[in-house]
């Protein structure tokens, strides 16, 4: 059977339907037609011009990506800037471009519910709903109640971090945890509402730092939080599509943090 975009792009939005995205996200087809055939697609965190390149060299003509390659208006298209190298790459290449960037956060089996698994968390729900079944991050519970310094370990272990940024260690026990992959430092509040003593997100500015009692937050990197979310999307269109040749980027580390 011949499959184009729209197959592709149908299968994703089941699971993460563009609907759901934040208003102000660009999740979606952003290069190529819905018509367009597919054999082969390839997938990884962000759309940079060496995905475009390994996407070349690998024969794919998709490519598929939790961050949006385009995020506002373009008002040049130049290969002297990242954005624009990547768009003329792939339309020189003929390779259709899709993100599933807000529309996969805010479904549990998303980017949030991912880390959720990670920590082995039970009673997992939304943290922020909006009302549908869908909202920004998640709540729920350890099986076991741990110290903040076990709670440190155990982050540290289960996303692979080299380093963290943590607030000041709570006293007694931690049972509940919220975290939102991404950019998270909007959901602290809903966080303390749901009752938990730690909030695990990244890019969480200075000032949040200053953490009341009983409740401590851990910035474990935007990168860190939401890699996984890769994966699921490989697993979900090679299910779907089975005769396709499916990767994911075995070349590129896309984070742009380093840390020394």
């Amino acid at each position: 059977m011949d499959y184009k975009v729209k197959d592709v792009t149908a299968a994703i939005e089941e699971f993460a339907p563009l609907s759901i995205q934040e208003g102000w996200d660009n999740s979606g087809l952003c290069i190529g037609s819905y018509d367009a055939p597919v054999t082969s697609v390839l997938l990884g965190l962000d759309c940079t011009p060496e995905l475009v390149d390994e996407a070349v060299a690998c024969g794919a003509d998709m490519i598929v990506t939790h961050h949006p390659l385009i995020f506002s208006g373009l008002k040049k298209i130049s290969p002297d800037d990242q954005v624009g190298e990547a768009v003329i790459k792939a339309i020189k290449a003929g390779i259709s471009i899709y993100a599933a960037h807000t529309s996969a956060d805010k479904v549990i089996a998303g980017v949030s519910g991912a880390m959720a698994a990670r920590l082995g968390l039970e009673n997992v729900r939304i943290l922020d709903e909006d009302g549908e079944g869908t909202g920004l991050g998640v709540v729920g519970d350890l099986p076991e109640p741990v110290t903040a310094e076990e709670a440190v370990k155990l982050v540290k272990e289960r996303f692979n971090l080299k380093a963290m940024k943590a607030s000041r260690p709570v006293e007694g026990t931690i049972s509940r945890i919220a975290m939102c992959g991404g950019s998270g430092g909007s959901l602290i509040g809903a966080a303390m509402k749901s009752g938990a003593q730690l909030y695990i997100s990244g890019d969480i500015s200075y000032h949040n730092f200053f953490t009341r009692d009983g409740f401590m937050i851990m910035d474990i990197g935007h990168y860190e939080s939401e890699i996984e979310i890769v994966d699921i999307l490989f697993s979900l269109i090679k299910k779907k599509f089975p005769t396709f040749a499916v990767r994911i980027t075995q070349n590129i580390y896309s984070n742009p943090i380093f840390y020394f």
